[in-house]
């Protein structure tokens, strides 16, 4: 049997499309069991499920009283009833042969130890803004180097992989979810895996479909938030290893436009390090930015502001987190 489990709070607008497109996997009902772990919703999400889990017996409804995923996630793998687990999130939705394609390369790959598939952005609410906001957090240039987000042609060893299907063993071999981490939860587990000979495979049969935020202060909210977990995550963790060098490149882009500035007074000539930084960020921009708007037919204007605020909220996010740990010290 697969377990699959869903952290979920607040999801009315995506629980049914969630648990319809598990209803819809090719395998049968007996292969699988949906275990939905609720962090005290407070819209409609509990009513929505209700008349499912009346229906079928294979969906069951778990409380989180910490909200948080890395909770939800751990409650679920200890009332898992599967011999493999299968992560997903309720923002998204899957096609009918998501879950048998996962189980199949778990299974035959050497040493896999996660299989994850290619994550299609799509806008939540479809309009100009909305799509723009999608084509950025698809595009290399916003997102770096994420695999699984520009997707992959053949099976893939990766350093981390959307959501993730495991062996249930892998858990009492490293460790379950880090409890302590709001964010980077899956990436950190991936890189214990690693560290301890497991493999993570991205593979190319298959995806999930994620619906992205489709206004700007959504998207800063939630990069914000990232990038202020990447620092945290390395707080807590206490290993330099937990993430990868991706995940500073915003704070280290912002940091050259900062530092010079504030050296200036000493050397007036160090500035140009901060315009040199700017002008270099603004051409790749302002190209890569009139590619992707006739690629996707979307405002050219809008696809550039989706790259400022995503890339300069997460940054803000890393030097938040800085002066925050920098605080806590100082008391």
């Amino acid at each position: 049997m697969v377990s699959i489990i869903c952290p979920i709070y607040n999801e009315e607008r995506y629980i049914d499309g969630c648990i319809q497109s598990v209803l819809n996997q090719d395998l049968p009902t007996s292969g699988w069991e949906l275990l939905l772990v609720d962090g005290g919703s407070t819209d409609r999400t509990l009513t929505l499920i209700e008349p499912y889990k009346k229906q079928y017996s294979n969906i069951r409804l778990l409380n989180n009283p910490k909200r948080t995923a890395p909770y939800a996630m751990n409650i679920g793998i200890r009332a898992a009833q599967g011999e493999f687990i299968c992560r997903i999130d309720a923002h998204a939705s899957y096609p009918a042969n998501y879950v048998s394609t996962l189980l199949h390369y778990c299974q035959a790959l050497p040493q896999a130890a996660n299989v994850g598939a290619p994550c299609h952005t799509l806008p939540r609410e479809n309009n100009q803004k909305g799509r723009a906001i999608a084509a950025v957090l698809s595009n290399r240039f916003g997102v770096g180097g994420s695999a699984f987000r520009i997707g992959v042609n053949q099976v893939t060893e990766v350093d981390t992989a959307p959501f993730g299907f495991f062996p249930r063993n892998i858990f009492e071999q490293v460790g379950m979810y880090n409890e302590s981490l709001q964010r980077n939860q899956d990436i950190e587990l991936n890189k214990r895996i690693i560290a301890h000979g497991g493999k993570v495979y991205l593979v190319p049969d298959t995806f999930c479909t994620y619906y992205a935020r489709s206004t700007y202060a959504e998207l800063a909210v939630n990069n914000f938030g990232n990038g202020k977990w990447n620092i945290l995550t390395l707080y807590y963790t206490h290993d330099m290893h937990s993430l990868s060098v991706r995940h500073f490149i915003p704070l280290c882009f912002l940091l050259s436009l900062i530092v010079p500035l504030c050296l200036m007074p000493l050397w007036r000539p160090i500035g140009w390090i901060t315009v040199a930084s700017l002008i270099l960020y603004s051409l790749f921009c302002l190209m890569i930015a009139a590619k992707e708007a006739y690629r996707h037919k979307v405002n050219y204007l809008l696809l550039i502001g989706a790259f400022v605020v995503l890339h300069f909220s997460y940054g803000i996010g890393s030097l938040s987190a800085i002066a925050q740990l920098l605080f806590i010290r100082k008391k």
